[in-house]
């Protein structure tokens, strides 16, 4: 934790996240009775919850509350709740859990005030913002679901001109191929080394394999930092690609 005038000089864009005194959290009701989100209220509301340079990576089952932290967290950095830059974003209908309004971010006053959403889901309704702001670049809605993240990475969130900011990261590779998100995960070990603080929910071993990242194993005991051998997830996939038929004869039987 950074002590005295030291968080002065901190680049991170999001050194710890807070809840508000006031915020009105009902500890027996969605989102805060998700394990992992109760536990992350609790660290928040005592000393914040710090999060590191570089990546770190949130990963679980389906319902562990990875998107529901993700998204809390973007929207309390002042990033668009359904995806896009601080520069702005589309919106459709708001579908949200009120997190992002019980937190608050911690941060220094020279830290980069940049940042971006990438949420799979809702990703059209930017594609349309930006097109409606004309310019030279593409359409991304003319391509592929991997082209136009492809192109997303290529022209903002791995831009050089980029060198520093907040990139949250909403299950990237829902949209990737294989050879996609190895590109991926070479790009965000560029990031890190140009500054940028990832915060990813993924599913992917591959992307969660990225040397140096914090990993944090969302489940029914809440939050707990892992290693990548140790993930239930790698656990998982590893047997299955190594004998699926031992898989495959209880799933079709």
């Amino acid at each position: 934790m950074v002590g005295g005038d030291e968080w002065l000089h901190d680049p991170r864009p999001v050194q710890r996240v807070k809840l508000f005194r006031d915020a009105p959290v009902d500890r027996s009701a969605w989102p805060a009775n998700v394990p992992a989100v109760a536990q992350f209220l609790e660290v928040a509301g005592r000393d914040g919850w710090e999060f590191g340079p570089g990546v770190t990576f949130l990963v679980g089952e389906n319902g562990s509350g990875k998107s529901t932290l993700i998204e809390g967290i973007a929207e309390a950095a002042g990033l668009p709740a359904e995806g896009g830059s601080t520069n702005g974003g589309g919106e459709t209908r708001r579908t949200e859990s009120p997190l992002g309004e019980w937190l608050r971010i911690e941060r220094s006053p020279r830290a980069p005030r940049w940042g971006f959403f990438l949420r799979a889901e809702t990703m059209h309704s930017y594609y349309s913002w930006r097109e409606d702001l004309g310019g030279p670049a593409p359409s991304l809605h003319t391509m592929s679901h991997g082209e136009s993240f492809n192109a997303l990475l290529d022209e903002t969130l791995d831009h050089p001109h980029y060198v520093s900011g907040l990139a949250c990261l909403d299950e990237p590779e829902a949209a990737l191929s294989f050879s996609s998100t190895l590109r991926w995960l070479a790009s965000l070990d560029r990031m890190r080394s140009r500054g940028t603080q990832v915060i990813c929910a993924t599913h992917s071993p591959v992307l969660a394999a990225l040397p140096g990242a914090t990993i944090l194993e969302l489940g029914d005991w809440g939050i707990r930092e892992s290693s990548w051998e140790d993930l239930e997830l790698v656990r998982l996939q590893r047997g299955f690609l190594e004998s699926p038929g031992r898989y495959l004869r209880h799933l079709l039987e």
